[in-house]
């Protein structure tokens, strides 16, 4: 592309969703130019941190990987950086507790339920992507307490860090293994005030409250930091993070330590986050307000179909790639009561059921949601779960179907009128349903549909 092109490419990049890009000198800016020109031949690296506490990837992530896949198509390598150490430690970020460590073993399935489904999203290529664990530099020989000696534990650490197999295969521009010790730690700290770290949000909040706030919770934002440090000395540089806006402070330590450490300082994106389908909340796991990305096409067009109209200018900006002149437009037609926002909506259900399935898929969730939600039509097709008693109760026949996550789920779906049968709701979680039921189809929640045989 001419340079015009690119730059008017790197405008919507970094203001389209955008809360802040701190770039100082248009410093990262002007190295993707150079680098589109053949004129800097290094590698652009992009440090994108992943906590991994819960495993799936929801729209909300998916803003932030949309965004680096942009950056990956000019060049650019993003290095994944899985926080498999730090989410031990747990970032108090949108919390007013203390979050619970995590187990290794959930981290480690946690981790990879997101390396399984970033390739949707991110090249996966060797020139474009890499990933390492902040554990590989974090973790000392005491983690290693159950092989009975020291040689034995350091033998077992060696072996066990990713940066030993990226060096063996020339991947790496360092020449040796990168960790940090508690020295380390201490020398960075001596040039960071308490003052400084406690101009985050979330740490002034707890101190008015009178809540606790402990001394772990504090130094995560040096942690993060000391992370971007550590992927300068390995990649060769660190020069941009991303992350949501609720980061933009633990980023800009990222600075502070490079600055320490005197390193070129990363620059800054920070992204506007998604609010959930409540319309309160940013979209999360946890609040239940989530749309994932492996939702199939009818769950997916149904729930973003559920969002209040005051977020649809908001969704179509962060999760399409429909012009911000187009969405302004609509925005204009909403307010002035020229466009029904149902019909708003559906255009926007359908953009985004496109980008994770097909243009297909989205037009036939548009079908199954005006048939079965609007005219409130039973399905052509609906699934049939076959059960072999002679009887069931209902809130195990729910969770057997595959239509609750366990059997209190079951019970609260039934209990709250969310099931129905002929347009009849059923309240009784220990209703028997026998070859009276036989053949009928079941409505659970607005989308689910499910038929008994016996």
């Amino acid at each position: 592309m001419d340079k015009k092109e690119l730059e008017k490419k790197l405008d919507d990049i970094f203001k389209r969703g955008v809360g802040e890009f701190i770039d100082p000198e248009d410093i990262f800016r002007k190295k993707i130019i150079a680098k589109a020109e053949g004129k800097y031949d290094k590698d652009i690296i992009i440090k994108y941190g992943v906590d991994p506490t819960r495993p799936d990837i929801h729209l909300g992530h998916a803003v932030c990987f949309w965004k680096l896949r942009q950056l990956q198509d000019l060049g650019c390598k993003v290095v994944f950086l899985v926080g498999d150490f730090t989410a031990q430690i747990g970032d108090p970020t949108g919390k007013s507790k203390v979050r619970p460590e995590l187990e290794q073993e959930a981290v480690e399935r946690n981790m990879q339920t997101y390396l399984n489904q970033i390739d949707q999203l991110l090249k996966i290529d060797e020139k474009s992507f890499s990933w390492i664990r902040n554990s590989d530099w974090f973790m000392g020989v005491e983690s290693f307490g159950f092989l009975p000696n020291m040689e034995a534990r350091a033998v077992a650490l060696e072996n066990s860090r990713m940066q030993k197999k990226y060096l063996e295969s020339g991947h790496l521009k360092s020449g040796q293994i990168q960790y940090v010790t508690f020295i380390n730690l201490m020398s960075t700290l001596r040039h960071i005030t308490h003052a400084r770290l406690i101009e985050r949000d979330m740490f002034k909040k707890r101190i008015s409250s009178g809540e606790q706030l402990y001394m772990h919770e504090m130094m995560y934002p040096v942690l993060q930091g000391m992370d971007s440090n550590v992927l300068f000395k390995i990649y060769g540089s660190c020069d941009l993070e991303v992350g949501g806006t609720d980061q933009t402070f633990n980023m800009l330590m990222g600075r502070d330590v490079m600055e320490i450490e005197k390193q070129l300082p990363q620059s800054v994106l920070s992204i506007d986050l998604l609010v959930g389908t409540d319309g309160a909340e940013k979209m999360s796991k946890s609040l239940d307000n989530y749309i994932a990305i492996t939702d199939e096409p009818n769950q997916m067009f149904g729930k973003i179909m559920s969002v209040p109209d005051s977020v649809i200018a908001n969704y179509f900006e962060l999760c399409t790639c429909v012009p911000m002149e187009e969405i302004k437009k609509l925005e204009t037609q909403m307010a002035e009561g020229n466009l029904n926002p149902r019909d708003a909506k559906l255009q926007l259900a359908g953009e985004i059921v496109k980008i994770y399935h097909s243009e297909e898929d989205a037009e036939k969730a548009k079908e199954y949601f005006i048939k079965t939600i609007s005219n409130k039509e039973i399905p052509a097709e609906v699934a049939e779960f076959k059960v072999d008693a002679k009887e069931i109760k209902l809130s195990e026949f729910l969770l057997a179907s595959g239509n609750a996550s366990s059997l209190g789920d079951a019970k609260r779906k039934i209990e709250q009128g969310g099931v129905s049968v002929d347009g009849e709701k059923i309240l009784e979680p220990s209703l028997l349903l026998a070859n009276s039921f036989d053949g009928k189809v079941f409505k659970v929640g607005k989308l689910g549909f499910v038929k008994l045989r016996f």
